[in-house]
């Protein structure tokens, strides 16, 4: 498996990779492919934390961080992550987080959010992010609403997360 930067030319592909991988999810609202491409145009963008998963050539994998505020601090929410079906259970996802938080500290940021599985994301060190001083600024369970701190020296962080406009999340 390769994990490289999404490139232009995998657009296309990526949308159809989102789509499929959320067609069969727990929980979805059916828009993410879009919630992709709207992303790649805002000011939260961040190029270097949009990967994909190649296998034989082929994407199979996608994430996406993008950035966002803890009162004046920059961090990154991971939305979303995608796996085709055929190849989910097979550690793909793992790989693409593990790769993206590499990146995200050589980068500078400190702390990565992610609202999802309680019982998949802490597989990757995703804490309820509750301990770390962080809220969200909408009604959602504290086991789904998760952080990860990216560099042990992190400082301590205290607020509401605010997201990327392209969320439709105030």
């Amino acid at each position: 498996m390769l994990i490289r930067k999404e490139e232009p030319k995998d657009y296309e592909i990526i949308y159809s990779v989102v789509k499929e991988a959320f067609d069969s999810a727990e929980r979805s609202d059916g828009n993410e492919q879009d919630l992709v491409n709207a992303l790649r145009k805002g000011e939260a963008y961040i190029p270097d934390l949009s990967l994909v998963a190649e296998t034989d050539g082929k994407i199979v994998g996608h994430i996406m961080f993008t950035k966002a505020k803890v009162g004046e601090d920059t961090v990154l929410v991971l939305a979303p992550l995608s796996v085709l079906p055929e190849y989910q259970r097979k550690g793909i996802g793992i790989s693409l987080i593990k790769e993206g938080h590499r990146i995200a500290d050589r980068l500078g940021y400190e702390y990565s959010i992610v609202l999802g599985s309680e019982k998949y994301y802490p597989k990757a060190g995703y804490l309820p992010a509750g301990q770390f001083g962080i809220k969200p600024s909408f009604a959602v369970s504290s086991e789904n609403f998760m952080a990860y701190k990216i560099k042990e020296e992190a400082g301590h962080i205290h607020g509401i997360l605010k997201y990327a406009k392209e969320f439709g999340i105030d």
